[in-house]
Order: structure tokens, then sequence, then C-alpha cells
């Protein structure tokens, strides 16, 4: 790969810097197709606000960071400190990464986009959050796109510029204020070949290497001479022969033919690299930056690639964005320390990305929220190799075991082993994490009672341990020691698993189930267990799905919630108690983000990260102090900054967005992690002691795994089969740290 991005770089050199200072006024769109791709090398890096996006040479894309609206793009809301894969998306060419959302390029020339979409900014004509990709409505033959703030712009082959989201600045380009939640075309704009997009301005660069610019100026960011906003583009005067550019927070950057840096906007962190604090509303030349390849605005710092594959930086270093191992800020170019071989480059909010031509990823500045994506928080002043294959992934908690992905794809397990759950070919339990000898490419797992799930990157599904109602999905009622596929399902991007019955979501937003079907947790419309897959009938824009008991939850992409199945407790939410074999709305949901089934209770977090309870509540799982069950959602009154809940039988854990970990219900054997309630009922919310940075939790029969933002495992509670997988099978009535390895 490495020699194959050295053969690129040469030509695409070539190409620059034979530039003339006047190229033809209009252009075939295959013409421009071509220039578009020999001017300006597709991003394989971006960051956002806070979160971080990085390109495969596979074609598939992976993220860290902050996901409180599915910004990464992998089904969740769960921050991710290291990288994971985003769901269902391949043959990728390009990524950009805006204030809380994603947007990818395919080969096909299609746009898709993930995350927060209050503005209608993921451009399928919608305002309603996406926690994986949903394609860009009626835009084909793209060949660059740029994230802003809360908007895009995309430039297709015919060389016309397209935008959608928020416009409060005239950042669309329209003439108008107004948003849009599709994309309308900007304005007297032609011949374009490449884009980007600032917070809330855009750039634009034409085949005659000139540029056009958009949106908010009171920094001058648009370069036109004023501090003026414009809805429709305007020329940068004096500025010609543009290779490459980007468009940072409130400045914006260029690189011409003969290798120099330009620069205009913000400057009082020294951003524009001039040697001085001087914001400047006209494209400055920075007279050191010579032999430039590639830019990239960052919030408040600037990163620039030089044709030796050496970076430089300049700007705001708070957080040791620049690299240069020093806090200080630079109003010049120095260089990254200990960094080369370099082939693209991001800038985000106080953090900095680098891709080597060897296939490794660098990341220096903040993590606060993950975003750096290697498995730490601590700041970075230096550059540091984002591994993304050392640390757990996914983790899932059964009746008395435990599995885990880790991002290498091998999946482990611990604990009971009585029926063979743990999928290691004999019945013998395990204190300590134990590697599946036969299976890898795994990225997710799901624990029943006695059987287990693995989702495999092909979008397969492979089940093991207990069978005796068909919840392995294998046609037979036999249950197997060993990892099998499930019967005829492919497409697969997430699975879940109740006591007796499973759940695999498709890309498609189809739900396919089988197992026990009693009381309708199949969804199909009888109460016929199956031994092979079923369609769940009806229901379809699923972007989550969870089991309970004897009972099931779909979210879909609407932000509303469908439940079916034993309905005993109200667990249906639909002001019930009558059991359902097909599909019903719970009551007065919307906006929902995230959803989790318990053993006879549900749970909802909404998008302003209130927590949503109904179902069984004899134990005080619900968490609301009352006692009483609820056929309906309730409120936790008092309680906000949900990023994920997990609920069994008897108890319910939750984390908040400060990272800090809750839990009520009844504390058996430390499983609410305060040994100063043990073995009590906790009837609202208590803290988990010791215990910070969570961004996964799963609990199962009286005891809690916690995974953190550091890629650590922690565990409290019932340790009698070694479900903790510390060791020694002893109750911890507090977190102790898994041993995986």
């Amino acid at each position: 790969m490495a020699g194959v991005l050295s053969r690129l770089w040469s030509v695409w050199l070539g190409l620059v810097l034979g530039l003339t200072a006047c190229g033809p006024e209009v252009e075939s769109p295959e013409s421009l197709a071509r220039r578009s791709s020999a001017l300006v090398a597709p991003p394989r890096v971006a960051a956002g606000v806070s979160h971080a996006l990085a390109l495969r040479p596979d074609g598939t894309v992976w993220a860290s960071g902050l996901n409180v609206f599915g910004a990464l793009g992998d089904g969740t809301t769960v921050q991710r400190a290291s990288p994971v894969r985003v769901s269902g998306l391949n043959f990728v060419n390009a990524v950009s990464a805006g204030r809380n959302f994603s947007v990818a390029l395919r080969s096909d020339g299609t746009v898709w986009a993930w995350g927060a979409n209050g503005y209608g900014q993921l451009g399928d004509g919608t305002t309603a959050h996406r926690t994986t990709p949903v394609q860009v409505m009626g835009l084909t033959s793209v060949v660059s796109v740029g994230a802003g703030d809360s908007h895009v712009v995309a430039v297709r082959s015919d060389g016309t510029v397209w935008t959608w989201g928020y416009n409060g600045q005239g950042q669309l380009g329209s003439g108008t204020l107004t948003n849009r939640s599709t994309p309308g075309q900007v304005s007297g704009l032609s011949s374009v070949v490449a884009v980007t997009a600032g917070s809330n301005h855009c750039l634009a660069l034409r085949s005659d290497g000139t540029l056009r610019a958009w949106g908010w100026n009171i920094y001058g960011q648009l370069g036109d001479g004023s501090t003026t906003n414009r809805t429709l583009p305007v020329v940068l005067p004096g500025l010609t022969q543009v290779s490459t550019f980007s468009a940072g927070g409130y400045h914006s950057l260029a690189v011409r033919a003969d290798g120099y840096v330009w620069a205009w906007g913000a400057n009082s962190y020294g951003q524009l690299g001039t040697g001085t604090f001087a914001a400047s509303n006209v494209p400055v030349r920075l007279a050191s930056m010579d032999q430039t390849v590639s830019v990239a605005a960052g919030g408040n710092h600037s990163l620039a690639m030089r044709s030796d594959g050496t970076l430089r930086a300049w700007g705001q270093n708070t957080w040791g964005e620049l690299g240069d191992d020093t806090r200080t800020a630079r109003n010049a170019p120095v260089a990254v320390s200990g960094l080369s071989g370099a082939v693209s480059i991001a800038a985000g909010w106080g953090f900095s990305l680098g891709a080597l031509g060897n296939g490794t990823l660098w990341a220096w500045g903040t993590s606060d929220v993950g975003q750096r994506g290697d498995g730490t928080s601590a700041t970075r002043v230096t550059p540091m190799m984002v591994s993304g294959l050392t640390s757990v992934s996914k983790v899932a908690a059964g009746t008395a075991h435990t599995l885990a992905t880790r991002s290498d794809g091998s999946v482990w397990a611990w604990g009971a082993n009585d029926v063979g759950q743990l999928g290691l070919g004999h019945l013998s339990n395990r204190a300590k994490a134990t590697q599946l000898p036969t299976l890898g490419f795994a990225t997710g797992v799901a624990a029943g009672g006695l059987h287990s799930v693995a989702l495999r990157s092909d979008g397969t599904v492979w089940t093991w341990g207990s069978n005796d109602r068909g919840q392995l999905g294998q046609g037979t009622s036999v249950g197997s020691t060993l990892p099998g596929q499930a019967a005829g399902l492919g497409s697969i991007i997430a699975v879940a698993a109740g006591t007796l019955h499973t759940l695999a979501l498709r890309a498609d937003g189809t739900v396919w189930s089988w197992g026990y079907n009693g009381a309708g947790a199949l969804g199909d419309g009888t109460f016929v267990d199956r031994r092979s897959p079923v369609q769940v009938a009806g229901l379809t824009g699923v972007v989550a799905v969870t089991a309970g008991h004897y009972h099931s939850l779909a979210l879909r992409a609407d932000g509303t919630v469908w439940s079916w199945g034993s309905n005993y407790n109200g667990e249906l939410g639909d002001g019930s108690q009558v059991h359902r074999s097909l599909p019903v709305l719970v009551s007065g949901l919307n906006s929902v983000v995230a959803v989790s089934a318990g053993g006879t209770s549900s749970f909802a977090i909404r998008s302003g990260g209130t927590l949503w309870a109904w179902g069984d509540n004899s134990y005080f799982q619900l968490g609301d102090g009352s006692g009483a069950s609820h056929s309906v959602p309730v409120q936790l009154n008092g309680w906000s900054g949900t990023t994920v809940v997990a609920t069994a039988a008897y108890h319910t854990v939750a984390a908040r967005s400060d990272g800090t970990l809750w839990g009520w219900g009844v504390n058996y054997e430390g499983c609410l992690g305060n040994p100063a309630t043990l073995d009590n009922m906790v009837v609202t919310p208590s803290p988990v002691v010791g215990l910070s940075g969570a961004t996964t939790v799963v609990v199962g029969e009286g005891f809690t795994m916690a995974l953190t933002s550091g890629g650590t495992l922690w565990g409290f509670g019932l340790n009698t089969h070694g479900q903790l997988g510390n060791g020694p099978p002893v109750h911890a009535f507090a977190p102790i740290r898994s041993l995986l390895y």
C-alpha cells in the first residue's frame, strides 16, 4: 500500500506543479472528474469537533470519540476511545466530519451521512438523528464533499455544487437563510472540482485554479476583503493557481501550485501562521511555507504536510494539538515532533491526525471524549500511534457468562460453560478470558440465557450453546460447544439475545428472529418456536434492537420504539398487559436514541439524555422510587445526561455523559457496585464507587460489566462461575478489573 500511495503522490505533485495560471472556463464532466481527483487528494482522515474518522485501504470507515447523536455510525450513542467500524459502509473514497455528524463519499458517487440531524444536515429529508449511515437523497456522481458545523457541501462530476443543512449565515449559498434537509444547488457556480466546509462557511475550487467562498464572514474567513456574510458565492481576488485548500473554525488555508501556503480569517491564536496575531480578510502568503502539498484547518490551529512527508503546525496549542512537545501557542509554523512519511492529515478542535504511507494512524492533542482514538484520554503533546488492535470493543453478559470482542475481530469468553455457551469446544467453566479458537473477524456479540451470538464483519451470524428452543437459528434443536452459522442470514449489522430467543438487524432496516416464541417474542404473528430465522412482520427502518427475557424492542430511524412478546408486567409499554405477536408502538415516546430490554422491564434514552422506563418494578429496577410497575413509559425525574443503560431481572445500571456509573434495584452480591448498599434494595439511582469513564455497560443475573474509555473492562457482583473474568471466583462488591489477555 505504501508503494502505491507514493506513486499516487508523485503523479499528484506532477499535475499540481504543472498547472498554468488560466485553465479552461468550461470543461466536460469527464474532464472535471479527472481534474478533481488529480488536484485534491481525497481525505483519508477527518476530525470533527469531538470525533475522528479514518478510512482504511479496504474502503471501510472507522470512528472514535463523542457519539451522543450517533456520529460514529456504529449503531449506538456510546462514546468510543478506540476506533469502531461504521456499520454497513464500504467502498468509501473520502470522509468528512462535522459537529456531531459524519459524511462519507462512496466510489459509486453516492454520499452517506450519520449522526446529528437537527438542521437536516444528513440530507435524508428528515431531522431525525441517525446512528448508522443513510444515503443523502437524490445526489449522485459526487466527487468531493465537506462537512461544516451543521451543513454539508458537495460537488458533482459536472462541476455543480450542492448544499444542505443549517443556513443561518448563508452557508448553503442559496441566496437565502433558509435551512434545507435535502440537497439544493448553489446558485451561479460551475466548473468546480473540489469543495470544503468550515464551521459556517464554504470554499469551492474551480477548474481555473480560483476559489469561491460564501457563508459566515465575521472574521474575514471568506477572504474577499470584507467581513460581510455572503449568501451567494464571491470570488477571492488575487489568489490563483490554487491546488488544495481547507476551511477551519473561523479561518481558511490554501496551497498554490508553487507549494506556498496562503491564510486568511481569524488569528487570535496565531492560526494564520503569519508571525502576528492580527486577523486578515484577504489571503496572506506564509513566507516560510514552500514545498507544501496539503493543509488542514482546525478549530483554532493549522496543519501542513510537506512534499517530504513531514508536518508543520501553528496556532492554538492548549491541548498539544501542534504536536511540538509543548502547549505554547505558535503564530508561525513549527515542526510536528518525530513524524514523517505522512500521506493525509486532519485538524479538529484541539486535536490532530496524521495518516502515514505505511498504513498507521497517529494522533495528538486532546482526547477528553476519546476522539484521538488511541484508547486513552490523557492529553498528548506529541504524536501517538492509534493501534486499535488491542482494546476490547464490544462486551455482552448472559445469565452467568461474559463475551467480548477485541478490535482485531477475536472473540473472548469466560464464566459458566455447562452447555457450551463459551464456544470453546468443551463444558469447563473459565474464570479468565479465553479466546474462541474457531471464530474471528467479529464485530459484535450478544449473550442469551445459556447461548451466545457473534456478528462477523461479513454480515453473517454465528451462534453456540444451548439450543432447546432453536435459539441458535441453525435449523435444529441440538446444542453446540463451538460456533456455527445461523441459517440464511446476511448483511446483518447488529444482534441481540433474550433468554431463549435471538434477534438480528439487517442493513436494510428489517429485523429477523428465531428461538422461543411462546409469548410472541419473535414478532412473526404466531406463537410457534422457530429454529431458523424469520422476519419480524411489518417492521422496517430499524436502527437498533434489544431483547428481554421473552420480549423484544426495536428502535426505528424516526426515533419511535416498537415492542412485541411477553407483556405480563407492561414491558411492551403500550398501556396494556396483553402479549403481542406483532410489533406495537410504545406509547408517548419520540426522539429516542437508544433502548434496552431487561428481564421484564424496558428502558429508552431520548435525544436530550433523559431516561424513560416501563414494565416490572417489583424490585425497584425502574429507578423511579415508586416500586409500582408501569405499562407506559415514565421519566426518571431529576436524572439526565444518560449515555447507556442496561437492565436485568432485578437490577439496572446506567452511565451518564460525565462517565459516572449509577445503579438501582437489588444490590445482590454487589451487582450495583456499592458496598454500602450490599444486598439491599436501592430505589433510585445510586453511584457505583471507584469507577468512571464508562462507555459500555452490560448486566447479567446478579453481575455487571463496564467498559471504560481507556479500553479496560471492569466487573462487580456475583462471580460464582468466574463471570467477572478476574481469576478466582470471588464475588466483588465494588468494581474490579477483568483480566482480558
